[in-house]
Order: C-alpha cells, then sequence, then structure tokens
C-alpha cells in the first residue's frame, strides 16, 4: 500500500482512546457487559471503516481475456489487403461474440513523435495503475492511446510536413499494442500486416522481451497492377567528358509496356520520337549512355508513363554525378551583354563562366552546388528573395562556396544590401559615413497602417523604417508619417543625430482602419516644404487601394518644390498602376514587393540612393594597403585609372587589400565560415573599369581573386561512396596519399544540410585503413547536400561535395511480404503464425492476476455492525 492508502489506518490510533475516554465517562445506566459490547463494537466499525478507505484488494488468478488487433493501415498495403484484413477481424469478431473477452484495435502506420517522446511515461502509468490494482487508470492509458492509432495526430500542431517520409513502424505497433493491455487479463495480441518495416527498431527484439504472445496474420502483397521505378543507378564520381552509363532499374507486378523518359537536370534526353519499351514481371534493367560537359555536378533523373499503373508517386528516381574538370563561377548580372569581356578573361585561364540575369538567381542548393563560386555582379537585393539570399549564405558558409560582389549603381548599399544575409557574409558594410561635402537629405516616410497591414507586415515596415534612420547622417533628417483612413506623425521631421527616439517612436506603430494616403502625402510635403536640406525625398508605401484624393496633384506639387517621391506597392492588391505613375511624376522610382520581405532592402536601397552619397566616381589608382600571395606577379603600379567605386566600410576582421585614393575599401575578403567571400567596390565593365579591361594583367587579376575564393576541391586520393539503406544513408570516404599509401588518424567531418535547409554536423570513424565510414538520417523528402573535409596528421586538409536526393517512400515501393519478420515474432512471443480467426480465443493454460477490491465487503460489515450498536445504546437489554 502507499503512504495514502495506510494513513487511514492510523486514524486508530488518536480513534481509540476517544473512545474508550467516552466509554467511561458516559451517563448511561445500561448494564456493564453491554457498554462493553458497545464500545467493542464501535471500535470494530472504525477500523473497518478505516480498512475499507485503505483499499486492500485480494488477487486471485482469472482466465479472462483481452486481444488486440494492431492493423497494418500504412501505404504499402493496398485495397485487396485492406479487404482480407477486415475479412479476418470480422470473423475473429463473431468468433468473440460468445467468449469472456474483450477486444480492442489499434491501426498503425508511422509512429509519431509524440508517442515516442511518451513512451516511457505510458509504461509506467501502466504499472502505477497494475500496482494499484485500479483498473481506471488502465482504461484510460488504452483509450489514450488507441486512439492515436500510431498514424496522423488530431492536433494539428503535430502533422508531419509532406516532405516527410511516411512508412511501417513494426515495432512502434508492438511496443504501444502491449503497453495497451493491462497485466490482470490473459493478454495477446494479434499483428496484422505484411511485414514490411520501414521505420523504427527491430520489432522482434521487441517481441521477445515484451511477455506477451503475438499471432502474426501475413497480407498479400500488391495485387494491382503496379509499375516503379525502383533507381537510377550512376557513378558517383566521373571525369569531364568520360562516357558512362545511367542504369534505370524498373520493377512491375506483370508484363507491360510504356515509356522511360531521361533528364539531364531539367532537360529531357533522348530520341526525338520514342519508342515504348517492354518490361517483364520483376526486375528491368535499361542502360543509357551519358557524359557531363560543362558542369561540375549534374542530376540524372528517370520517369515512366503510359504503364498500366496505379500508384504514380513511385514512377520516378534520379541520382547526383560530380564530375572532375575546370571551375566553374556563375555570374549574375542586369546586363549580360556586358560581361563578355570578364568572361572571356576568366576561360583563357581556364574558368568556365555561365552568365545569367537576376531572375537566374538559383532557388535551391542542388543548383548552386554546381558551381565554386558566385559573383554578383551590380545586383540589387531586391531582385533575389530572402530564400535566395540564404541559400547563397548557407552555401559559403556550410558548403564552403565562395561569393564575390562586384560595384556599381544597383551593389551593396545602393542595392539595399543592408542589414541582409548577404552583407552578413560580406567582408564590407553597406552602410558609411557621409563626407562633409555630400549633401544633406531631409526625407519623410510614409507607411500604411491600414488593418490588412497587420501581422508580419507591420512589423517588417517598421524594421524597414528603423533601418531608414540608422543609414543616415547626422546631417540629415527624417520625418515617419503613418496613415490609415487619416493621417498620423509619429515621428516630426527632426535630425538624425538623436536616432533612439525616432526609432522608439516607430516602434509604437499599430495596423488598423481603412486605407487613405492622400493626407499623409500632404503632410510628408508640407514637412519637407520649409526643410532647409538640399535633397528632398519621400517613400510612400502602401498594400490597398486608397480612397480618392488628388493624388496626382500632391506628386506635382513634391515635383514644384524639389522633392522627390518613390512609391512601393506591396502585394497584387495595392494600386500598383496609380503608384507607378506617382514616382514618376515625382520623379522617383517604383517598386512592386511581392511579399513583405522585401520591403526592408527596397527602404535601404532608397535611402542610400536618395543621399547620393554611395557612389565616388573620380578617377583613381588602385593603393595596396596589404600586399598578399594571391596577387603574385600583378604588378598593380602600372594599373590604369579606374573610374568610379561604391562607398562601403571594411569590417573589423576583413583581410584589406586594395583602396581607393580616399582611403575606402576597393578590395576586400574574409574567411565566412567554410567559405570565401570578397568584395571589389568598383565594377569589371566599361561603366569604371573600361581602361581596365584592355589591362594586360586584367585576366589573371581576376582568375586569382576568383580562385582564392572559389570552393577548394581536393578529390585527388579521395573517393566517396553513398548508399542508401532504408530511411538512412550510408557514407564511406577512401583515401590515399600521393604514393597510394593510405590515410590513417586523419580528422574527417561531414556537414550535412537536408531539404529543410536544417544543418548537422558529425564526425566520421576510421573503420578500416584509409576509410571513414558514417550514417545519416535521410527520412525527409528532397535533397541533402554534405561537406566532407578530412585533416590529415600533417595539417593538409582536403574538401570534397556530394550530393543525395531522397525521392519516394518505401511504403510505395513493390516489396513481396516478409513472411520471415512474421513467423520470429510469432516464434520469439510464443504466438502463432497465419492463425485462423476461430482459433484467436482458444483456451490456453494461462492465467492472470486480477485484483479484487474488499472495501465494499469492509463497509457493508462495518454498517450491519452499526446498526447493532445503535441498538446496543438505545435499547437497554436486561440479563
Amino acid at each position: 500500500m502507499k503512504w495514502s492508502e495506510l494513513s487511514w489506518l492510523y486514524l486508530l490510533i488518536p480513534g481509540l482512546p476517544w473512545l474508550i475516554w467516552y466509554h467511561f465517562r458516559s451517563l448511561s445506566d445500561f448494564p456493564a457487559w453491554q457498554k462493553r459490547l458497545s464500545l467493542v463494537l464501535r471500535i470494530a466499525v472504525v477500523a473497518l471503516l478505516a480498512a475499507a478507505l485503505a483499499g486492500p484488494v485480494l488477487m486471485r488468478d482469472t482466465d479472462q481475456q483481452m486481444v488486440i488487433f494492431a492493423i497494418d493501415r500504412s501505404e504499402s498495403i493496398d485495397n485487396a489487403a485492406r479487404k482480407k484484413a477486415d475479412e479476418f477481424i470480422d470473423k475473429a469478431v463473431q468468433s468473440a461474440a460468445d467468449r469472456d473477452v474483450e477486444l480492442r484495435f489499434l491501426e498503425f502506420a508511422k509512429r509519431p513523435a509524440k508517442l515516442q517522446q511518451s513512451w516511457d511515461d505510458l509504461q509506467k502509468q501502466v504499472d502505477e495503475s497494475s500496482e494499484a490494482g485500479s483498473e481506471s487508470a488502465t482504461e484510460e492509458v488504452e483509450e489514450t492511446e488507441l486512439k492515436s492509432g500510431l498514424g496522423d495526430s488530431d492536433d494539428p500542431q503535430s502533422n508531419e510536413p509532406d516532405d516527410t517520409q511516411r512508412g511501417t513502424d513494426l515495432d512502434a505497433a508492438v511496443r504501444t499494442a502491449i503497453a495497451s493491455m493491462p497485466p490482470s487479463r490473459v493478454r495477446r495480441v494479434v499483428l496484422i500486416s505484411d511485414g514490411n518495416a520501414t521505420e523504427g527498431e527491430d520489432p522482434i527484439a521487441t517481441a521477445a522481451d515484451g511477455g506477451v504472445p503475438i499471432w502474426t496474420v501475413p497480407l498479400p502483397s500488391r495485387s494491382e497492377a503496379e509499375v516503379q521505378l525502383t533507381r537510377v543507378e550512376a557513378p558517383t564520381q566521373v571525369r569531364q567528358g568520360q562516357p558512362f552509363y545511367v542504369e534505370v532499374v524498373v520493377s512491375s507486378n506483370r508484363d507491360g509496356k510504356g515509356y522511360i523518359d531521361l533528364y539531364r537536370g531539367d532537360i529531357q534526353i533522348g530520341e526525338d520520337d520514342p519508342k515504348p519499351v517492354e518490361i517483364k514481371k520483376g526486375e528491368n534493367r535499361f542502360r543509357f549512355r551519358q557524359t557531363v560537359l560543362g558542369k561540375r555536378q549534374e542530376t540524372f533523373a528517370a520517369r515512366l508513363r503510359g504503364f498500366e499503373d496505379t500508384l504514380f508517386d513511385n514512377n520516378e528516381s534520379s541520382a547526383v554525378v560530380y564530375a572532375e574538370g575546370r571551375p566553374r563561377v556563375l555570374m549574375i548580372d542586369p546586363d549580360v551583354d556586358q560581361t563578355d569581356s570578364l568572361r572571356w578573361a576568366l576561360d583563357e585561364q581556364s574558368i568556365d563562366v555561365e552568365v545569367r540575369p537576376p531572375q537566374g538567381v538559383p532557388t535551391d542548393l542542388t543548383e548552386i552546388q554546381g558551381y565554386e563560386c558566385v559573383v554578383l555582379s551590380n545586383v540589387p537585393a531586391t531582385a533575389m528573395t530572402m530564400r535566395q539570399m540564404d541559400l547563397i549564405r548557407i552555401y559559403v558558409k556550410e558548403l564552403g562556396g565562395g561569393l564575390v560582389m562586384l560595384g556599381g549603381d544597383q551593389s551593396f548599399g545602393l542595392g539595399g544590401y543592408y542589414r541582409t544575409q548577404i552583407e552578413e557574409i560580406l567582408p564590407v558594410r553597406s552602410n558609411f559615413e557621409k563626407e562633409r561635402e555630400k549633401p544633406s537629405l531631409a526625407m519623410m516616410l510614409v507607411i500604411d497602417k491600414s488593418g490588412s497591414m497587420g501581422g508580419q507586415k507591420i512589423e517588417l515596415a517598421k524594421d524597414a523604417a528603423r533601418g531608414a534612420v540608422e543609414l543616415l547622417g547626422p546631417r540629415d533628417a527624417i520625418g515617419v508619417i503613418a496613415f490609415d483612413g487619416s493621417a498620423y506623425t509619429v515621428s516630426e521631421l527632426r535630425s538624425t543625430s538623436d536616432k533612439g527616439q525616432i526609432i522608439d517612436s516607430i516602434s509604437t506603430i499599430e495596423a488598423s482602419g481603412g486605407t487613405n494616403m492622400y493626407p499623409g502625402m500632404v503632410d510628408a510635403l508640407d514637412a519637407l516644404r520649409g526643410a532647409t536640406a538640399k535633397l528632398k525625398h519621400v517613400i510612400l508605401m502602401t498594400d490597398g487601394v486608397s480612397s480618392p484624393g488628388d493624388f496626382q496633384g500632391a506628386a506635382s506639387e513634391m515635383a514644384a518644390n524639389r522633392i522627390t517621391l518613390s512609391t512601393v506597392a506591396l502585394g497584387q492588391g495595392s494600386s500598383e498602376a496609380l503608384l507607378e505613375e506617382l514616382a514618376q511624376i515625382g520623379g522617383g522610382r517604383y517598386y512592386f514587393c511581392d511579399s513583405a520581405d522585401a520591403v526592408p532592402q527596397v527602404f535601404a536601397k532608397e535611402t542610400v540612393e536618395a543621399s547620393k552619397s554611395a557612389i565616388n566616381e573620380l578617377p583613381f589608382m588602385a593603393q595596396t594597403v596589404r600586399p598578399t600571395n594571391v596577387l603574385e606577379g600583378i604588378d598593380l603600379e602600372l594599373s590604369p585609372l579606374l573610374l568610379g567605386y561604391v562607398v562601403t566600410r571594411p569590417k573589423p576582421t576583413a583581410e584589406f587589400i586594395l583602396a581607393s585614393e580616399s582611403g575606402d575599401p576597393l578590395l576586400a575578403w574574409w574567411r565566412y565560415g567554410l567559405g570565401m567571400s570578397v568584395a571589389f567596390t568598383s565594377d569589371a565593365k566599361n561603366r569604371w573599369a573600361g581602361e581596365w579591361l584592355s589591362w594586360p594583367d586584367f585576366g589573371p587579376f581576376w582568375a586569382q581573386v576568383i580562385r582564392h575564393a572559389m570552393r577548394k576541391q581536393d578529390n585527388k586520393g579521395v573517393f566517396v561512396e553513398v548508399r542508401r539503406e532504408g530511411d538512412q544513408t550510408h557514407i564511406s570516404l577512401d583515401s590515399v596519399d600521393d604514393n597510394g599509401a593510405f590515410i590513417e588518424n586523419a580528422t574527417t567531418e561531414l556537414n550535412l544540410i537536408d531539404p529543410r535547409l536544417g544543418r548537422q554536423k558529425l564526425a566520421m570513424r576510421q573503420s578500416a585503413p584509409g576509410r571513414f565510414e558514417t550514417t545519416i538520417p535521410t527520412d525527409q523528402r528532397g535533397d541533402y547536400h554534405i561537406d566532407l573535409a578530412q585533416t590529415r596528421t600533417s595539417g593538409k586538409t582536403s574538401r570534397v561535395s556530394r550530393g543525395i536526393t531522397i525521392g519516394y517512400s518505401d511504403e510505395l515501393r513493390l516489396l513481396p511480404t516478409d513472411t520471415t519478420t512474421l513467423q520470429r515474432i510469432a516464434t520469439v512471443s510464443q504466438g502463432q503464425y497465419d492463425p485462423s480467426p476461430e482459433s484467436l480465443f482458444e483456451a490456453s493454460d494461462q492465467t492472470a492476476r486480477q485484483p479484487f477490491p474488499l472495501w465494499p465487503w469492509l463497509l457493508m460489515i462495518a454498517l450491519s455492525i452499526f446498526v447493532v450498536d445503535v441498538a446496543l445504546r438505545r435499547i437497554e437489554l436486561s440479563s
């Protein structure tokens, strides 16, 4: 018994003296023997009540059965197998109708994370309820657990994303079924499944340790017409131009005819008029001769079509091939034709360059991994999404890639990079101290605060306003107006020498009300009309359609007062045509932002643009600040003049290599994570570097800078093998030195980036001479990227990168019924394999210890004695 139960028995200790004292103080004139008998009965009543409250239990043997049916409802079970399972259960239920047996049903697929975390608590709860002899707690566990069904939770926050692989967790099903049954019953589990476990741990070991017989009922494999693309096999690593074979493995449960389409990246390859191929029941292999030209990595994918099929999610698979060859650089530039000089110069230096406009910025890591370096040439931050900038950051920091940013009127601060992920990577800052001779700026921010701006929109708008304040110099002035149905002055036009108070005022803006931007425009005009600054500018942002007003008149009045107006349309619901017209009238710029994420970059870009301070277009000679081996052989003293650059500030730990004659950074770099980033604040085309294009060292200069920045791939003597096993992938790295001897005791690390951009660093263990291995989880659908770094005892470090593409779940594969697993589960748990429904409830020699509560009997006896005691205290019995 627990202390709370025994405490009732301790009531007897103070209770007995009180009853005895009351007995001797009684004034009753009943006979002595009658009073003594009454005392004894009262003591008995108190003792029985205390014992009843303590809840004593009598354990007795019982043969009452409890049977739980664990039913496989995963994706590997087709309609025919489901029908067989339902028919088996119906017959079993009918057979149990006239028997003393309790039935429970549990449907399972993948074990949810919530259940896995609470397994120990669940087992503890069952144990405690068993010790207490109470069935109520056990029934509560059963109800909760069986409702979960080991499938999708009713809680929307616990649902798994669509890219998470779904599978069959037999181990979790067996564990849950056993834990759901109280030990006060003769327990039995009926496992109905195809036996193919694609998730979880070993169900056989769990069955052996569970102490409950498990009867296993095999379900048939898929009988519906099914064709799957089992896998695409290709060598992990080849040389540029080297022929190799891509092998496509197709499995089917019947003969058929259809088409196999092969893709290199997004481009379909093969015959223009393909012919159908015939497949036989079982495994079929098809080989395609391929080469990799001009790329560091290539993804080969195959797709099936035209076959008689039931499931279509398993008709595609892919493989990634890495090719050794010339390094590749991706250059992004809005004026593609202006990059020819740099592209040709690098080609002469054995560097391949692919040029794209800003629309071609990679949107996934698989694409960007094919390049050793990314060059952003005069690309504004507003041309990229937050995700694209984050991908570049991960590419540099986690995968060792290189980033080079070139100057221009849309680069650095002028491009709106202040406080972005890209500025975090760069060795220079986009904000700067304005020169004294630069004109002062007075700027008004007119921000929509209507109800539609609620949530993230208004928060990002406030961040953008705060960023604009931080970018301005002490001689500038800024004011903030917010509008809904009316206009409100958040912060009057004042000097930015008091930035703290202005930023605090911006934080008070809250979204509410309608949309009327005309009063805000008028208030901004009135505020700037009397300002003494040489430059006056208004930024107007809204996400909706305004109430009517003379907007064109207000914009014209601004232009007449030499006030420029730029407008920002946020989202499809805004007045795009009107805002674009107002920007034209006001002599400013118009921006359209698909999402609020881009607003801070637009405000930063506009602030720097309006200040007229970020560009210095006076001719200058490059000045060496810090000599470096990277530029060995380049005679910078003979370099021609550069005609301009973007003003920036070097970060404290950056390597400041070249400067302008004013001391501003021209060339700087630093290491960021595993990679390197470089800032060159002038350009490499006609506007500022026109004379450099004919300089004999133009090609060598840029080749040496870019080679210094690019990802270092040292594949000599290194071979990587990737092998997938269920929801995990085994990575092995074999390495030898220049003499062919195995590398020993090297520190080898694997940096993993999963499809959701989650990062994980793992140490690889040495398992044999020159071999290092580890296993990584790959249970999400999508692309995994790995960077392998090996540091030898000599200090030399080798790096290689690889990619893994995970397609459909193993649940969708054509697998035969795993009768071996089901038979072993039944054997080790002393159950039966493939029983008939009628045999499930056959009597056995097993019994269970069932608790029998005694408190009702004790209470009844106490009540009976109490009645007798009352009679003894009311009726005098003569002798």
